[in-house]
């Protein structure tokens, strides 16, 4: 059980937004991936996956090349057992080269609050570390830091 739970309420989709946010921070795929079904489906970008050891898998190989990685999610629009987002991350190569990389997300709920599917759509743009907007210590965006929208992305 992971909750909260289905049906989604505006707190309860935007506290999921949230703990999903917090989790790929931590940048750690065993953790990420316990917030999935044992047969989660996965569209993520053209790369198709189903189950956990892949989330996993696929997660490890994201973090080794996707440097300094931050994360900023945003609720877009809930209903039933489903939630929306837009998203932005900033990451760098080995080469010391920064990304901007932003998307949508369309996610799926079992009964219990783990993610039974997931779509994401995402573009990557090349930016100069001084263009960088996701800045803060440590794992997790503080709670008081601005959102996708007052960032203007």
């Amino acid at each position: 059980m992971r909750p909260p739970l289905p049906p989604f309420d505006l707190a309860s989709a935007t506290a999921k937004v949230r703990a999903a946010e917090d989790a790929w921070n931590s940048r750690d795929p065993a953790r990420v991936a316990l917030a999935y079904t044992p047969d989660s489906v996965w569209r993520n970008r053209s790369e198709f996956l189903t189950g956990r050891a892949a989330i996993e898998a696929f997660l490890t190989r994201k973090w080794q090349r996707e440097q300094d990685y931050r994360l900023a999610k945003q609720l877009w629009t809930h209903a039933g057992n489903r939630i929306a987002v837009r998203f932005a991350y900033e990451w760098h190569d080995d080469a010391g080269q920064w990304f901007r990389s932003y998307g949508n997300e369309n996610w799926e709920f079992a009964a219990d609050g783990l993610m039974a599917r997931r779509i994401a759509s995402i573009n990557d743009v090349a930016i100069a570390e001084g263009e960088r907007l996701l800045r803060w210590e440590g794992a997790m965006r503080p709670a008081d830091y601005p959102e996708l929208e007052e960032l203007g992305l």
